[in-house]
């Protein structure tokens, strides 16, 4: 428990963001693109409480950084919010407008990244004369970069109802499209098993790893260890 609390207390405002920015992230897209939706019903909001969902943006990601604490295994974190909702219909060119849609969220979560990377500069800055700020600033910022790269490479695999199954699908053709969205109702049930066999961890760990190396070269951050 003691080495559990400081986890938590550092990683949950990363994660809590990580996941609520995305959804809006999707919502204002789909607003700028022809369709009121998420405006209409008060989702474009950065008020994380208006995304969160009890089970995936709460329990899960919780879970899993208990068990990744407990178990000293590399920290895996997998969670959702409130899915914002979104009228394809409304869409000023419905296909490739929906493709725009859901490449917005991971898009999100690489600009959150990048602020996180400047949350860090600011960490090493204050070091030696406001050490009290500086730890804490520093350490949530090593939560949210590899947080919201987690997130971002996981939705971005090209399997619906994942983001970037979404993006393949805008750009398929149309009968091609059809087909690959007929995948969508056992996504989920995929993404577990490759979850819990391992196979999505050794494909995740090395593309985040190397776009967190990249962040961290790109600010002149110092290397660190999940």
């Amino acid at each position: 428990m003691e080495q559990l609390l400081p986890v938590i207390a550092v990683a949950a405002l990363p994660v809590l963001f990580a996941i609520t920015l995305h959804e809006a992230a999707h919502g204002f897209v789909a607003g700028r693109l022809g369709d009121p939706t998420a405006r209409m019903l008060g989702r474009l909001s950065l008020n994380p409480l208006r995304h969160i969902d009890p089970v995936g943006t709460l329990l899960v990601p919780a879970g899993l950084l208990i068990l990744s604490v407990l178990t000293s295994a590399p920290p895996f974190i997998f969670g959702w919010a409130r899915p914002v909702p979104v009228n394809v219909n409304n869409l000023r060119h419905p296909r490739r407008g929906m493709a725009w849609v859901a490449a917005a969220g991971p898009a999100a979560n690489l600009l959150m990244a990048l602020c996180w990377a400047l949350v860090m500069k600011l960490a090493l800055m204050l070091q030696g004369t406001l050490d009290w700020v500086a730890a804490p600033l520093f350490y949530m910022g090593i939560a949210g970069i590899s947080v919201n790269i987690l997130l971002m490479v996981l939705n971005l695999l090209p399997l619906p109802p994942l983001d970037g199954g979404r993006v393949v699908a805008g750009f398929l053709p149309p009968r091609l499209a059809a087909g690959y969205d007929r995948i969508e109702p056992y996504g989920l049930v995929i993404v577990l098993g490759l979850l819990f066999t391992g196979v999505l961890g050794a494909v995740l760990f090395p593309l985040a790893g190397a776009l967190t190396d990249a962040i961290r070269l790109l600010f002149g951050l110092p290397p660190w260890r999940l």
